[in-house]
């Protein structure tokens, strides 16, 4: 009998689940929400998310091909190079175009989108995905990096007032409509000085009818046909999506309802402030990436509502949409959070400590 030992690199659990596969699930699971975002917005939003797909695959290539020497001796194996990138392509570049063309808006200039995200997918890619070793070593969300480069760059990018509205209109009442840039925008600023019912509906901001905002964050119901279909194929859990919405909603109407001489706690803006700007979006798609996430349940758990938290504070005092930012910053303190929350091994037996003397 062979008693050796075999020693081999983690992980040691295999199963039929592949990078590639999980992040063709996640693709099929932006889908409606890429649709929706092309039926409100037209043509224009299907050419920013083509270019930015194609820029993030692009600078993945160019990246790659260089790294691996494609061109040295006059490219003589650039054949070769190119067949090593085939093979290990995974779709996660893809992923980070369709999020990063998503959680941008179209914008009367919409021409100007289109070079803008090709520097946003370049940062995203060869910065913060490449340079740090390729898919699973980025320390933080790549499409995030590069929607927060480029608020930075291009400033116009996060101004409200340049954004297209939905070609849809409003279901409910045009006279009870708060006209404004985004419900977003209207909701940060005057908070409870107006009546809710001059929102739009929770019914317009769940389908995105009327709804000024981001390509792929305006129809709701799209969002939350992809979290079912990301649940149903086990790559995300369930609780984690909705838990950070629960906790960033009251968060938002316990701040809302401060005022210098009173508090006043209304409920009713509970949908309006998780179904405005981009917190569903982000909270099923962003949150949970595999890198950038605690590993443990206990380190998820304060991920997610420490996030949530962040989130409501940061947008009642900065009144704007600040997501691309707290996802960046809970990804930095992710490492500190497995650090200190390790979870249990399988198996482990805590052992009790004996007194001296006995």
């Amino acid at each position: 009998m062979d008693n050796s030992i075999v020693i081999s690199t983690p992980p040691h659990v295999k199963s039929k689940r592949t990078t590639r596969g999980i992040m063709l699930d996640v693709c099929i699971a932006l889908a409606p929400a890429a649709i929706a975002g092309c039926v409100f917005f037209g043509w224009q939003a299907l050419l920013i998310i083509l270019m930015s797909v194609f820029a993030c695959v692009a600078s993945e290539f160019v990246y790659f091909f260089i790294a691996n020497k494609g061109f040295s001796e006059k490219c003589k194996n650039a054949k070769a190079v190119c067949l090593r990138w085939t093979k290990q392509f995974d779709f996660t570049s893809v992923v980070t175009g369709l999020i990063l063309a998503m959680i941008i808006p179209t914008t009367d200039k919409w021409y100007q989108v289109l070079y803008e995200v090709i520097f946003g997918a370049i940062f995203a890619i060869a910065v913060v995905k490449m340079l740090f070793g390729g898919t699973g070593k980025n320390l933080v969300n790549p499409a995030a990096a590069g929607r927060v480069f480029m608020a930075l760059s291009f400033t116009h990018i996060v101004a409200t007032s340049n954004f297209v509205g939905a070609s849809f209109g409003p279901i409910s009442d045009s006279s009870l409509v708060f006209t404004d840039a985004t419900n977003l925008a209207g909701l940060l600023t005057n908070g409870l000085d107006i009546n809710p019912s001059s929102y739009l509906s929770p019914l317009d901001l769940l389908l995105g009818t009327g709804v000024g905002g981001c390509i792929g964050e305006t129809c709701k119901l799209a969002i939350i046909i992809g979290y079912i279909y990301l649940c149903v194929r086990g790559v995300i859990k369930w609780w984690q999506p909705l838990l950070f919405i629960a906790v960033f909603g009251l968060t938002a109407v316990l701040m809302a309802g401060f005022t210098f001489d009173k508090y006043t706690f209304d409920i009713t803006l509970f949908l309006p402030s998780v179904l405005s700007g981009g917190a569903l979006f982000g909270a099923v798609f962003m949150m949970p990436d595999y890198v950038t996430s605690p590993k443990g349940v206990w380190g998820q758990l304060l991920y997610y509502v420490a996030g949530a938290i962040l989130l409501a504070l940061l947008r009642h005092f900065t009144r704007m949409e600040v997501f691309s930012f707290v996802i960046l910053l809970m990804n930095l303190v992710t490492p500190l959070i497995d650090k200190y929350l390790i979870s249990r091994p399988f198996g482990y037996i805590r052992q009790k400590k004996h007194k001296e003397g006995k």
